[in-house]
């Protein structure tokens, strides 16, 4: 199964790791990535500590857990590519409607990412 299937198909939990310039982490629970081709994502993101953090280190790394029994899983090894804030072009990746956790008046960004490595949920073989 592609990426992009495996995330339109797969239910389950999504953190998303970012560290601001200082080596400082954060974690927040993400939603599934939107792929856009087979070395890139998106996610779309409010203006919290996780965008802010990306403006001073690109990197970020992304865990989904599948729903069910087990650790199945994949883990993503990001690079941040570039961002959109078109209202129009955020709404149409959106997967949910209507918007469940950001207000009308909250600043959203699409954030593009390079996909720099993927590895299983557990253990150390890499799939790319």
């Amino acid at each position: 199964m592609n990426l992009h299937d495996y995330f339109e198909n797969t239910q389950g939990l999504g953190v998303l790791a970012t560290a601001d310039s200082d080596g400082k982490v954060d974690l927040a629970v993400y939603a599934r990535p939107h792929v856009t081709d087979e070395n890139t994502v998106a996610f779309i993101m409010a203006e919290h500590l996780t965008h802010q953090n990306l403006e001073s280190n690109p990197h970020a790394a992304y865990l989904f857990v599948e729903k069910g029994p087990g650790y199945l899983g994949k883990r993503l090894y990001l690079t941040r590519l570039r961002e959109e804030t078109d209202r129009s072009l955020i709404e149409s990746f959106r997967r949910r409607t209507p918007k469940i956790c950001a207000a009308e008046t909250l600043k959203e960004y699409l954030v593009y990412f390079r996909i720099d490595n993927i590895r299983p949920l557990v253990g150390g073989q890499a799939d790319q």
